[in-house]
């Protein structure tokens, strides 16, 4: 059962931010360390990738676990409403995946970092998930993932 009431949850729910997050930012701060520029919200792209990296052709999308279903220990689905929580997740599971295909369509790589790798129980050293994504970008891979910390080097597709 919920705790407050659910005018108060709509308004809680409704400040949650998406761009700028936690996990992004510190990503970001990262990868500005070990030398890399880039772009940030690309409006114009699929998806408003987090971080563009033009040099490259190449994004990243830093995903946050509980929003987009990942799987890990920060997933979980509430316990009322189960109904409709489950089908937002899967909602924005498909979105996720049709933005990567149509970046892709147009030249893109796509690079996904999860929340996990950079805060909490599983995460890295984040500058351990920024040098992966160097690998990663200076790689041929059109695709890769960055789950957590046991995932060094990324997941190359």
């Amino acid at each position: 059962m919920d705790t407050v009431d659910t005018q108060t949850r709509s308004k809680i729910m409704a400040r949650v931010g998406q761009k700028n997050t936690d996990a992004e930012l510190l990503l970001r701060k990262a990868l500005h360390r070990i030398g890399l520029r880039y772009t940030l919200h690309d409006r114009s792209l699929p998806g408003s990738p987090d971080i563009v990296f033009p040099r490259f052709k190449a994004v990243v999308f830093v995903h946050g676990c509980y929003w987009h279903s990942h799987g890990c220990y920060r997933s979980t689905v509430p316990k009322t409403r189960q109904e409709f929580w489950t089908s937002k997740f899967q909602a924005n599971r498909s979105r996720d995946a049709r933005n990567a295909k149509n970046l892709i369509e147009q030249g893109w790589r796509v690079l996904t970092v999860w929340e996990c790798a950079l805060k909490g129980k599983t995460a890295g050293p984040v500058d351990g998930v920024a040098k992966a994504a160097r690998a990663w970008l200076v790689s041929s891979a059109i695709i890769g993932e960055i789950p957590d910390r046991s995932s060094y080097p990324p997941v190359l597709k």
